[in-house]
């Protein structure tokens, strides 16, 4: 079965996340691909699903809050209400600009829904004239609109015309500096052509018990790994006392031999969390990290 694409849309607020998703729509009904669309909004009224509407294009919205904090597990159950409603090739997700990307991958990478989606990557937008006025900002404002340099994979140098030459070629070397391997574009109205960052997708390798997700250019590396049988706490133990820091995330459900029901295991920049389970889980775990040695790790959950 073929998977769902996901793409995440991100950057600051005003930098134009909105108008690059209209030219997404456009570009993607004219290849013929069924896509459809997640609006995240802080308030509680929507501001752009009219414009989604317009399209014809299937969307669901979360409002109060951000993906990354308050809202994840609606997350989970707007994708499966998408995924069973629609026949998809790709799920777009504009998050909010105060959205931090290492907690909207940890929160589509969902256990449940990993085999019927496929992680994309993230497209960040930059206004490049807030950028480069970015000093005003408060230090955290200015570190947040950093960590969503760090973890783009396509970055969509916004409103060009705003600056001069000189300037927005000083912008290039600043952010490429920030992070190297990101496909860097200019743009004005957040114009883009789809395969600029559609190509740089993953490469899926299978494995008799695991799905490997060979992320050649993507900035945060998935692991989705699959049990084939419950496995001693105390060897689980240990493998996590041994996981490098580039290790961000951990998430789904393990069978340990004391029990005869899995546990939820979370686990969040060193801090593991274990809930028992009541009923039988897909025995699936998400790995979520940065210059990840992925066949080292799959061997050593293999021999847990």
């Amino acid at each position: 079965m073929s998977k769902t694409e996901v793409y995440i849309i991100g950057g600051f607020l005003g930098s134009g996340k909105t108008t690059l998703l209209q030219q997404i729509m456009k570009q993607e009904k004219e290849a013929g691909r069924q896509i459809a669309v997640l609006l995240n909004e802080l308030g509680s009224i929507s501001i752009d699903s009219a414009l989604i509407e317009e399209e014809g294009v299937p969307f669901k919205e979360l409002f109060d809050g951000c993906i990354c904090c308050t809202i994840s597990e609606k997350l989970e159950g707007q994708l499966q209400s998408l995924l069973y409603e629609n026949n998809l090739d790709a799920i777009y997700i504009e998050t909010t600009g105060a959205a931090h990307p290492v907690e909207v991958v940890d929160s589509i990478m969902s256990p449940i829904l990993v085999d019927q989606l496929e992680y994309r990557g993230i497209v960040t937008v930059v206004d490049i004239s807030r950028w480069r006025d970015r000093e005003q900002f408060t230090p955290q404002i200015r570190q947040l609109m950093i960590e969503q340099l760090v973890h783009a994979d396509t970055i969509l140098l916004n409103k060009v015309d705003l600056v001069s030459e000189a300037e927005s070629a000083q912008i290039l070397f600043e952010i490429q500096s920030l992070n190297s391997e990101a496909l860097c574009l200019f743009t004005n109205h957040s114009k883009v052509s789809l395969k600029d960052f559609q190509g740089r997708k993953a490469r899926e390798q299978q494995g008799h018990n695991t799905s490997k997700h060979d992320i050649a250019h993507l900035q945060l590396q998935t692991i989705v790994y699959t049990f084939n049988k419950s496995i001693p706490y105390e060897s689980f133990e240990n493998w996590l006392r041994a996981l490098p820091d580039t290790v961000y995330r951990i998430k789904g459900y393990i069978g340990f031999t004391h029990s005869q029901y899995p546990y939820l295991f979370q686990y969040s920049y060193g801090t593991p969390v274990m809930i028992p389970e009541i009923m039988k889980m897909p025995l699936n775990i998400v790995i979520i990290g940065q210059n990840l040695n992925k066949d080292e790790i799959v061997q050593q959950l293999d021999n847990l």
